[in-house]
């Protein structure tokens, strides 16, 4: 998640809360609703970037592991072949 978007996020957290409290004091139920609706956004927000960090991060992983593989697997064939020719 990007400082930007964990920023964001957070300000809607604060902002919805900040909503909800005001509603709750002034007996405003649809304020309180709009505010726990803000903070609930907000935090789904944060969740969704983090799991979109957490894939590719695993992406990532994956490329490294395969690319290790192929470059170990090409030694392999390189070392196979000098030996066949050798066998030649």
């Amino acid at each position: 998640m990007s400082l930007k978007d964990k920023a964001n996020s957070l300000k809607e957290q604060i902002a919805g809360k900040a909503k909800e409290a005001e509603g709750r004091i002034t007996g405003d139920k649809a304020r309180e609703a709009q505010g726990k609706a803000q903070s609930t956004v907000g935090d789904l927000k944060s969740k969704l970037s983090d799991a979109k960090d957490a894939v590719k991060d695993k992406v990532d992983d994956v490329k490294d592991d395969w690319s290790k593989t192929k470059d170990q697997t090409m030694k392999e064939v390189d070392k196979a072949e000098r030996h066949q020719k050798k066998q030649d």
